[in-house]
């Protein structure tokens, strides 16, 4: 490459080179020329170029195959030779020879691998200058055109271009967008394809919704309904077309290609205009979430088509859209779209006259079943019985007979094959909503939540899905503990307990240790498990160290945490939080509001580490985080803020505020403190680096050896005790109880080769001799079978404490051969 000069350098040396009639020289000159701008020919460099155009014909022909000639010495790079053929390109307007056309053609094929272009390389001219030959572009050339025209520092003429190239309708390379030019072969329906491609706009507009219903009208509603669903399906799969990232590109071949993702937000406007349908909200629900899966440095997927989706679901007035709604609120961590989920149930809620919390109880609907957990249908001489079990919806046949069968009957397939596709939906149906209102119901206990009687057994207890869950938690009716056995609310004594008055979610903290067992107890002898911990559930107390600190508890400083684990597990909790970015910028602590109670909760954190790129992603978010204080504060007190790299907080007070002091933790109401330092703890207990088995060498640098080591097989946390507690009523009834024995922290298990120690916070093992460290990466398998009763759902870390547990008492029946490594 040639030493960079100014542009009016080279405007003085490629005159005396044109003077001279040289053209080899002209051409070895602009060379240099593309050499120094890196092919940048905007600004100062358009003058060069100039000097070249305004040759006369036959001398821009001459240097048109003398750079021809050179085109061997762009070597193998792509965007070498893509520059190299620009200049050509450049040069050769309105010229009939075209000496590098095959060359051009296998550029264009390479260019068509990639996600986009930068601008400036013009390779927008090698795509011009075959439109110029009469040949058109390739559909994936046209697609990464058009991308390259969505940059925002895209061109005039790059984006002319784009207009220029309206075939095919959408871009090449994602399934659903192929299927839906497949789909589209009138007149009519291009129409409305490329309708769906002006969805430019947050929300659809008057005029927009004109267009789109005078389509709607040409095409049937029914048919356009069955066509956009079934393009629904195929979004988010593999691309058909695989992209080349470059080195520093994130993970493009699982992004939405940005071109179609305008259409799939026309997709979702449109669908709200037709007459609601249970699979409309359905598929709009699933949209959203596809949409703000998160991608490699990229974050969630596509923000914008996830927001069009709840745009959609709140303009259908139907049951199923707002279930969709109330379903998604629960789900749903991305800021701006969980806000626009908030604003359309606030709406909703105003419009009937009813409060948020009414709305979301009142959306939940029965799917099909018409007892609690149960319905059964009948298809030609088989019987269909759909049934939940714990937090999953099951499916299962019986024959003619009335004998149940293992799998679908034949005659079912062949003439009842709708009703079956339908069942199965429902299903699936089920179990998200299972686990959307389990989730809620958790977060019940701080939402100061009363209902009389008779609306609480309609909406909860005798709800046909509600009521699987209702059912197996405890209930407080006018002062007294309840829960439902045999058909029946009843006591701890088991006596059916009459209607009531007031209904509250119940809660062990106020309640004698005594009686808190005795309640666990009611539920082991009637083989309740409870959809989240709430009998076993962790009560933290004030302690001396928060009294003697006061205004703060320390209890969860000192942690290392993995930060986007954090961040996830917060946004699920109902925390609000930003992440720490490796940048000189400030953020407030992870907080969570408490309205109710007038109160927020802070846990104040920093992002941990110096060196971009080994502590950092790509994109300079910091990988961990250290914890500090929880603190609590009047909820409209001002925020306080600290800088990303670490750091004191101070209260950042905007027009003439004063400052306002923590609340003492001795006035903050025990379940209030209990569940706040609840949460915090399983922040921990799930995203501390002292959880990951492979950390045994301390991370980089082994700079966290003491802390993996400390927390790894140190002192239990609540939710450890809690753990313990459960193991030493559980470990008796395993089938390897001779083998096993709980001493302090850990569970001791004994096997052919050696005897283990399994730490009940971390799950992490020691062998003997000498303790050394056993890593055993425990798979994810929430299908894996359960190992006998249990009396909650949700503690992962139980699970892999008692696989383990098993694996390691027939530890000559391993055959894993980097376990059998360590042994």
């Amino acid at each position: 490459m040639s030493a960079f000069r100014t542009p009016r350098s080279h405007t003085d040396r490629l005159r005396n080179r044109i003077a001279d009639g040289d053209m080899v020289r002209v051409a070895e000159e602009a060379l240099r020329v593309m050499d120094s701008s890196r092919g940048t020919w905007g600004g100062g460099w358009e003058q060069v170029l100039d000097q070249l155009r305004d040759l006369p014909a036959e001398r821009r022909r001459e240097l048109l195959h003398a750079l021809a000639d050179r085109f061997g010495q762009a070597g193998d790079d792509t965007e070498d030779r893509c520059r190299h053929l620009a200049l050509c390109g450049l040069v050769s307007e309105g010229l009939d020879d075209d000496p590098l056309a095959a060359e051009r053609h296998r550029a264009l094929d390479d260019l068509a691998r990639r996600q986009t272009f930068w601008y400036a390389a013009r390779f927008d001219v090698l795509a011009r200058a075959e439109l110029a030959a009469g040949r058109t572009l390739a559909a994936p050339v046209v697609a990464v055109v058009r991308r390259a025209a969505l940059d925002a520092y895209r061109a005039d003429d790059l984006t002319a271009l784009a207009r220029q190239l309206t075939d095919p309708v959408l871009n090449v390379g994602e399934a659903w967008a192929e299927q839906a030019m497949r789909d589209t072969t009138t007149p009519d329906w291009q129409a409305l394809l490329r309708h769906l491609l002006t969805a430019t706009a947050s929300k659809p507009t008057a005029k927009w919704d004109k267009e789109a219903r005078a389509l709607l009208g040409m095409l049937g509603p029914d048919a356009v309904r069955e066509r956009l669903l079934s393009w629904l399906t195929l979004v988010g799969r593999p691309r058909t077309l695989p992209l080349e990232p470059r080195a520093w590109e994130p993970d493009i071949n699982s992004a939405y290609d940005p071109y179609n993702a305008t259409a799939l937000r026309g997709l979702a406007w449109l669908l709200s205009l037709l007459p609601p349908h249970p699979g409309t909200a359905r598929a709009l629900g699933a949209l959203v979430e596809t949409s703000l899966r998160k991608v490699a440095g990229i974050g969630p997927r596509n923000p914008k088509v996830a927001n069009a989706g709840v745009v959609a679901l709140a303009r259908i007035d139907s049951e199923a859209a707002l279930a969709e709604l109330a379903r998604l609120a629960t789900r749903v961590t991305y800021k701006n779209t969980a806000k626009l989920l908030d604003t359309a149930l606030e709406a909703r809620a105003t419009a009937l006259g009813l409060s948020r919390e009414e709305i979301e109880e009142l959306a939940v609907p029965a799917y099909g079943l018409t007892e609690v957990g149960r319905a059964t249908y009948r298809l030609g001489e088989a019987t269909a019985l759909l049934e939940v079990q714990g937090t999953r919806a099951v499916l299962g046949w019986r024959n003619a007979a009335g004998k149940p069968v293992k799998s679908v009957p034949a005659a079912v397939k062949r003439d009842h094959a709708d009703e079956l596709k339908e069942l199965k939906t429902a299903v699936k149906d089920v179990d998200k909503m299972l686990s959307a209102q389990s989730e809620r119901l958790d977060r019940q206990f701080l939402a100061r939540r009363t209902w009389p009687y008779a609306v609480w057994r309609e909406r909860y207890l005798d709800h046909p899905l509600v009521g699987t869950l209702a059912r197996r938690l405890l209930w407080t009716i006018d002062g007294r503990t309840a829960g439902y056995a045999d058909g029946e609310l009843r006591t701890l004594a088991d006596e059916p307990l009459p209607p009531g008055t007031r209904v509250e979610l119940w809660h062990p903290v106020g309640h004698e240790p005594a009686e808190i067992v005795a309640w666990r107890d009611w539920l082991e002898r009637h083989g309740i498990t409870q959809p989240f911990k709430q009998a076993h559930r962790e009560v933290y107390l004030l302690t001396d160290a928060e009294r003697a600190t006061r205004t703060y508890s320390n209890r969860f400083a000192a942690h290392v945490l993995r930060q986007h684990q954090f961040n996830s597990l917060a946004a699920l909790r109902g925390w609000r939080n930003k992440l720490r970015l490796c940048v000189d910028d400030s953020a407030p602590p992870a907080t969570r509001e408490l309205p109710e109670w007038g109160l927020r909760a802070e846990y104040w954190i920093e992002g941990d580490g110096e060196e971009y790129g080994l502590d950092t992603t790509d994109s300079g978010t910091y990988l961990r985080l250290r914890t500090d204080q929880v603190r609590f504060y009047p909820v409209d007190a001002p925020e306080n803020w600290a800088h990303c790299y670490g750091g004191e907080y101070a209260m950042w007070l905007r027009d003439g505020q004063d400052p306002v002091t923590p609340i003492p933790l001795e006035d903050i109401p025990p379940l209030v403190l209990s569940e706040v330092l609840r949460d915090v703890d399983l922040f921990v207990g799930v995203s501390s680096i002292g959880n990951d088995p492979t950390w045994q060498d301390g991370g980089p640098g082994g700079r966290f050896q003491e802390y993996w080591t400390s927390y790894g097989f140190g002192e239990l946390n609540q939710s450890a005790e809690t753990r313990r507690l459960l193991l030493e009523r559980l470990v008796p009834r395993l089938a390897i109880a001779d083998r096993c024995t709980l001493e302090g922290r850990f569970l001791h298990v004994k096997g052919d080769r050696h005897t283990y120690k399994i730490h009940l916070g971390s799950g992490n093992i020691l062998r003997t001799p000498n303790d050394q460290y056993l890593c055993i990466v425990p798979k994810s398998d929430p299908s894996a079978p359960r190992t006998g009763y249990l009396p909650y759902e949700g503690d992962r870390m139980l699970a892999v404490i008692l696989s383990k547990a098993m694996m390691l008492a027939n530890d000559t029946k391993i055959t894993d051969p980097s376990i059998l490594s360590q042994l």
